[in-house]
């Protein structure tokens, strides 16, 4: 048996003999698996237990802040605060970490600063559905196993003579309220109503102990409340005493609808206090789930040598001795690196979204209310944005029952809410990420024959997602596309719309709805209207021109964690109109040649997602994660292959930071899966999976239908460097293609995919393409008014273009709306007053959406001095943003707000001459959460010569700091004098408050417009 310890295979010999019926037995495939990969570097990995897909994820606390402590736990901790019974895989938000229990000796403390305990990595293991670690203070072996519902401790206090466990309700998240009862000497229950990314979850637990307790306390605000048996407030923690311990063994169950339900979860699941048995079950359950896809050979990516521990059985183990003796052993064949790596990456992709009902199918909807999922299991922790890509294509093909689930789900929440799922968490749906990719799920299920759910509820609820007005999609659907102007990410929202769109119109297709087939496929190429064929990148619309200064390696608030670079090829359904776009296949080819290769850095703000560079690829995000395979659609489809095989080889490793980014719920391992499969789906909704080069020699995927899948690749055991395909058969027989249809997978049958180390671009000729097109003459794409500038004091010029060099531009300057009667553009126009400028294009027939600039003249008689200089990521229009005329939202993201951190916002206004002054003000902004905070106080200070200054007048803020809602203030001053001078001083808030998760941390001062009068 070989059993995978951070960083360390261990190998025992089993010493039964193999019969004929043991030959049969199923491979032991959780010895491949290393749940501490992804737990180091920015991955947001747990090692804890937890079954598949499972409720309860049962993991130790070693982090409680911090963007790397989002799931509880880093590697590189060696402090240990207990173990709760909720976790998230890889996100890059915190939350959950619910109800923590940790054993302690010695008189109970009830801060957590007082009952940690150091730990040893090399007394830390962890292999599907278990986990243990030592307590190096305590003296106490701790091992974890767990059910769907039902978490399972086991303490080995030694030859302590006493034993407490601290139970605290106060961990991590706000408590909005709880409550600890104690039922009997053997059980508690207890409930945790908490506010974080998820704003108000409900959690119960039932908990009971193999032997009697012999004391307890209940405490409020760390005070034991004397004699009760139960307590509740905002800050409930407890602790339980055992005389002569030994080894004390705690089930814990869970249910966001009642203690009684989380009773009944237990009943169902642990009826008794054998914790073998449980570890047990949860190992065979695993071992049901990475069997879906069972794999063989692959080049070692690594030395064959590894050092081990030779001491640990996870199954029969006494958690007491922390000792380890190590020695080298061989590894055998089937134990190589890649495979670990493989399971691994399944494994990652089964342990979300997780089953959020109780056993009798009970539990809180989104709307707070009870229901009941009768005939199938409802699931929250849905990081749609990131899973659509992969994840769920995998799902789709190795998991189909569960896959219906999912969208039942999602049917479910439509029904209580009116909306799709978006990101939901608990009881709560968090808008997180862009789009509305619940979508792509549901049409890629039903476009590869998941149809055993109500298609019609389905397709409804899809327009109602897509035609809400929320997150700029009014915007979108008014104009063509999201404006910069008008809501922030707005490229990233109009890519992804317009992904959507082609989803649905999919469905439509599917459905024989002709008339929503016509109108979603057009929306579609919405994606035209914010590329700029001049650059080739997809770049914001802002004020009817393009977003300036533009610079492509800029992440800032036009893109989701990202940039024009990651953006520009984000166009899956319609690849070969964005080849067109760029000059045709050459010129696509070349685009993509340069992004990877380029040695442009990062700029703008930092974003600690934007990981995992090959040039300005970014595969630790997911937006990157379909681009190596668009090589497929040009003249030199061996580079998919090689730059798949690039992404394979260095940006996965088997350590603890052996993921280049967050796993998100599942997304980066599931790219790792099917590219070792040597298939990928990079528009989910289509039937067409591009061929990469597979990994391994042979990969049976055994589908549900009792059919097996063979994908082989004899050269994988030859070299590492064999990736580039030589020649494919389906079946035994020649294939040309270099894609291959679910349904040809669904059929089972066996794909043979040969490679070497030198590219054939002979063979590659010689194959069908992909494809992924939109007919081209759908939309005429929107004009652009560009100028450089939205406000002068001197005449300016705008011009207007199309990305359609066939089209007609008709322009009005009157406000009016253009048509084919108004003025033909033909020559840049000049601008000497307020003036909104509209355009239109149109090309045979069709028009493209009104276009429209503004352009202010800003007033002349003033003069506007920055004593203290803006922040770069913060400058707005520039230098006269502050006097520009144009008013920030409360939405500072879209970008008319100018920033000022470590110094106060100090400003000159020089009237030109001495002049009365009635009053003056300033606008600025407060987004505490951003920490973005209004001014202390403005003060106004007069002068005739700019040098004598005198006090004329002190605003203070009226708006307390802890008013979380973004808002907008206006500081304003009567004044009543002369003046020609007029100095303004904006007073830093100073230091985030103590309640901040960023406390300490110096604030920002946001400005917008300086009015005089």
């Amino acid at each position: 048996m070989r059993v995978i310890v951070r960083g360390v295979i261990i190998v025992l010999y089993l010493f039964a003999a193999f019969n004929a019926s043991a030959q049969k037995k199923k491979k032991d495939l959780t010895r491949f698996v290393d749940p501490f990969i992804g737990t180091g570097g920015h991955g947001h990995t747990y090692p804890g237990a937890v079954a598949p897909f499972g409720m309860v994820q049962l993991s130790p606390d070693t982090r409680l802040e911090g963007w790397d402590g989002v799931s509880g736990y880093h590697y590189a901790d060696t402090v240990v605060y207990g173990f709760s019974h909720t976790h998230l895989s890889g996100t890059g938000i915190a939350d959950f970490c619910d109800v923590l229990f940790m054993p302690t000796t010695g008189e109970p403390q009830f801060k957590n600063t007082g009952y940690r305990s150091g730990f040893q990595k090399k007394n830390e293991t962890a292999s599907p559905g278990y986990y243990s670690t030592f307590l190096d203070k305590y003296n106490i072996g701790v091992e974890l196993t767990a059910t769907t519902r039902v978490g399972v401790h086991k303490y080995n206090y030694n030859n302590a003579a006493q034993g407490n466990i601290m139970i605290d309700l106060q961990h991590r998240d706000e408590v909005l309220d709880s409550w600890i009862e104690v039922v009997n000497d053997h059980e508690i229950r207890g409930f945790r109503r908490s506010k974080s990314w998820a704003t108000n979850q409900h959690l119960y637990f039932y908990a009971k102990f193999s032997k009697p307790f012999t004391s307890y306390g209940i405490a409020l605000n760390d005070q034991v409340q004397q004699g009760q048996k139960k307590v509740q407030g905002k800050n409930v923690k407890m602790y339980i005493r055992f005389d002569d311990p030994g080894v004390v063994i705690s089930k814990v169950a869970i249910s966001s609808v009642s203690a009684e339900g989380a009773l009944k979860n237990m009943d169902a699941e642990v009826p008794d206090f054998d914790f073998k048995k449980v570890a047990k079950a949860a190992k065979i359950a695993w071992n049901e789930e990475l069997s879906r896809i069972q794999v063989e050979g692959g080049a070692p990516d690594a030395s064959s040598q590894r050092e081990t521990n030779t001491m640990y059985n996870p199954y029969g183990y006494n958690a007491v001795a922390p000792a380890r003796n190590k020695k080298k052993v061989e590894i055998p064949d089937y134990a190589d690196q890649k495979q670990t790596m493989f399971y691994t990456a399944l494994y990652h992709c089964m342990v979300a979204p997780s089953i959020y009902n109780d056993a009798d199918g009970q539990y809180r909807g989104l709307d707070q209310q009870i229901h009941t999922a009768k005939g199938f299991n409802y699931y929250t922790a849905f990081s749609l944005w990131d899973t659509y890509r992969a994840e769920n294509p995998l799902l789709n093909i190795i998991d189909r029952k569960r896959t219906l689930d999912f969208i039942k789900t999602f049917l479910a929440i439509y029904e209580q809410g009116g909306l799709l799922p978006i990101w939901p968490l608990a009881t709560t749906e968090t808008y997180c990420m862009v789009g509305n990719h619940s979508i792509p799920v549901i049409v890629d299920a039903y476009a590869k024959g998941i149809r055993d759910f109500n298609a019609e509820e389905a397709f409804t609820a899809m327009k109602a997602a897509v035609n809400r007005n929320q997150f700029g999609l009014d915007n979108y659907r008014a104009t063509g596309a999201v404006n910069a102007d008008v809501e922030h990410e707005s490229v990233s929202k109009t890519l992804d719309y317009a992904f959507d769109d082609w989803c649905i119109a999919q469905m439509a297709k599917m459905l024989n709805k002709p008339q929503d087939y016509a109108e979603y496929i057009k929306r579609a190429q919405y994606w035209k209207n914010v590329h700029n064929n001049q650059n080739g990148f997809m770049q914001a619309r802002d004020n009817g021109g393009w977003y300036t200064p533009f610079e492509p390696t800029e992440i800032n608030n036009n893109y989701t964690e990202g940039n024009a670079w990651q953006y520009s090829f984000l166009v899956p359904q319609d690849v070969e109109g964005l080849a067109k776009s760029l000059g045709g296949k050459v010129a696509f080819e070349a685009k993509l040649d340069e992004l990877f290769s380029t040695n442009a850095k990062l700029s703008g703000r930092q974003q600690d997602d934007v990981t995992g560079l090959i040039g300005q690829y970014a595969h630790g995000n997911e937006p990157s994660h379909h681009i190596a395979y668009l090589y497929n659609f040009t003249n030199s489809p061996d580079k998919t292959q090689y730059y798949v095989n690039k992404i394979l080889r260095e940006q996965y490793t088997d350590k603890p930071d052996g993921l280049s980014g967050n796993e998100d719920c599942g997304q980066m391992s599931a790219w790792y899966v099917m590219s070792c499969l040597g298939i990928y789906n990079i528009a989910p909704g289509q039937q067409q999976f591009q061929i990469g080069a597979p990994q391994f020699a042979k990969m049976v995927i055994n589908l549900e239908n009792g059919k097996k899948f063979t994908i082989s690749n004899p050269g994988a055991t030859v070299s590492r460097n064999n990736f580039y395909i030589q020649g494919i058969s389906l079946d035994k027989k020649p294939y040309n293609k270099l894609y291959i249809n679910y349904d040809d997978i669904a059929k089972g049958g066996d794909f043979e995919v040969f490679t070497g180390s030198l590219a054939n671009k002979l063979f590659m000729q010689e194959l069908e393409m992909p494809t992924s097109k939109i007919s081209d003459e759908l939309i005429v794409p929107n004009p652009y008014i560009i100028s450089g500038t939205k406000t002068f004091k001197q005449s300016i010029t705008a011009e207007i273009g199309c990305a359609d060099s066939l089209a007609k531009i008709y322009y009005t300057l009157d406000g009016s709306t253009p048509t084919a009667a108004s003025t033909q553009y033909v020559k840049p126009i000049g601008i000497v007053v307020n003036t909104t400028v509209k355009a239109i294009a149109k090309h045979d027939g069709k028009s493209s959406f009104v276009d429209a600039a503004t352009f202010t003249k800003i007033r002349g008689d003033i003069k506007l001095t920055l004593v203290n200089k803006y922040l770069p990521n913060y400058s707005a229009q520039g230098d006269e943003t502050l006097i520009n005329g144009i008013h920030g939202t409360a939405n500072w993201r879209l970008g008319n707000w100018q920033g000022y951190q470590g110094n106060d916002l100090e400003a000159i206004i020089d009237m030109g001459q001495v002049k009365p002054v009635k009053q003056v003000g300033i606008g600025t902004l407060q987004d505490t959460r951003s920490w973005i905070v209004f001014p202390s106080k403005v003060e106004y200070w007069l002068s005739d010569d700019g040098k004598n200054y005198k006090l004329a007048a002190t605003v203070n803020s009226q708006v307390d700091v802890k008013e979380l809602e973004p808002q907008t203030q206006q500081y304003t001053a009567i004044i009543n004098k002369k003046s020609r001078y007029i100095k303004l001083v904006a007073k830093q808030f100073g230091p985030l408050p103590e309640w901040h998760e960023s406390k300490g941390s110096p604030s920002y001062i946001f400005a917008d417009e300086i009015t005089v009068e």
